[in-house]
């Protein structure tokens, strides 16, 4: 069978392992003569895969029982608006940092429902580093300070947890959980779309503290009350029940990898390669400041945008698929994930360094 390396920034390679397992229970799930697509979710198969699923992301992330951990339906842009909805608690105002496309719409989501305070930006040098936390002016009456962990189009990361006082710190961290331990405790609320390291679009990893619940404002829609789907055990309503069972077998399959701190191990194995490729070369540029770099999400530039096409061309007749970049900023974008092989890191500076050989 044929595998193609796949680049895509999301939705996103899944581990061949975890596709042939979903494969062989595809028509018959546990003996049931049926697929996960067709259970109900309140059946006893279902409820298993879905406390097997949550007792699993918790083991990998440490997540201690002062978090409740909801699988929730919307992706990561519909927490744009749960976030202020569920956390503002009578409050006026929330804190952002701006560090690019995801973080703007986070901004213009909560300013929907609060004022939106942006205490930093990286605008001003078109967005390629994370604003020093020294810059950040922000307000201790803030209901809480939100971030983007990982800006999935610029390939801006942070690379260490602000420190922001007693506010509650909020990350969207759909491009980077579950690629390496985190302290879950550093954080009131964690966000994640899956369709990066988790499992198929369609589901919302979200993490929050407890003692955060209880705060949404009276008019929030049901379905995005972080305390009702708590209490149902995220199952108020009908959940995404293939894309939770997926998810599960995603969280089995990194703990047979040896966990987290290996996730981590190969994921900065194929960034630092990639980046070494990227910074020896004169034909390649990596726009973002060495420190904010993502593990996740390569981006690059070529010596001249006229070769973009031929580039991406070049690499999907060789097998290799989405590395073109955002149509927002251009240039080329390596999403290499879990998920993503060695190998295809490999294969992709070797065509890059044939690729330049040939053009420059």
């Amino acid at each position: 069978m044929k595998r193609s390396f796949n680049f895509s920034a999301g939705p996103a390679a899944l581990p061949l392992e975890v596709l042939q397992e979903a494969a062989a229970e595809l028509y018959d799930y546990g003996g049931t003569g049926m697929s996960v697509m067709e259970i109900s979710h309140r059946s006893d198969e279902f409820v298993d895969i879905a406390r097997r699923a949550e007792a699993d992301v918790r083991d990998l992330l440490a997540i201690s029982d002062d978090y409740a951990v909801l699988f929730l339906q919307g992706g990561a842009t519909a927490q744009f608006a749960a976030v202020p909805l569920n956390l503002l608690g009578g409050k006026r105002s929330a804190d952002h940092v701006d560090t690019g496309a995801w973080a703007k719409k986070a901004i213009e989501e909560a300013q929907r429902y609060c004022k939106a305070n942006v205490v930093a930006s990286s605008k001003a040098t078109k967005y390629d580093r994370v604003p020093p936390r020294a810059e950040w002016k922000l307000d201790p009456d803030a209901a809480y300070v939100h971030i983007i962990g990982n800006e999935t189009i610029g390939g801006v990361e942070y690379n260490e947890v602000p420190d922001v006082g007693g506010v509650p710190l909020v990350s969207d961290m759909s491009s980077t959980l579950l690629s390496r331990p985190i302290d879950v405790s550093r954080y009131g609320a964690i966000y994640a779309g899956a369709q990066k390291n988790i499992g198929p679009a369609g589901l919302v990893l979200v993490i929050v503290r407890r003692d955060l619940l209880g705060r949404a404002r009276a008019d929030t829609p049901s379905v995005m009350n972080w305390t009702l789907n708590a209490e149902n055990e995220s199952m108020y309503n009908t959940p995404a029940t293939y894309s939770w069972y997926i998810a599960g077998l995603v969280f089995r399959w990194i703990k047979r990898q040896g966990g987290l701190v290996e996730m981590e191990r190969r994921n900065r194995t194929k960034a630092q390669k990639l980046y070494r490729a990227i910074d020896s070369s004169n034909f390649y540029h990596c726009p973002v400041v060495e420190r904010d770099r993502s593990l996740m999400n390569v981006t690059f530039t070529l010596a001249d945008e006229a070769f973009d096409k031929a580039f991406v061309a070049g690499a999907e007749a060789a097998g290799m698929y989405n590395l073109k970049g955002h149509r927002s900023v251009g240039g080329m974008r390596a999403s290499i994930y879990n998920a993503v092989p060695e190998a295809a890191v490999d294969a992709l500076i070797d065509y890059m360094a044939a690729f330049e050989a040939e053009h420059r």
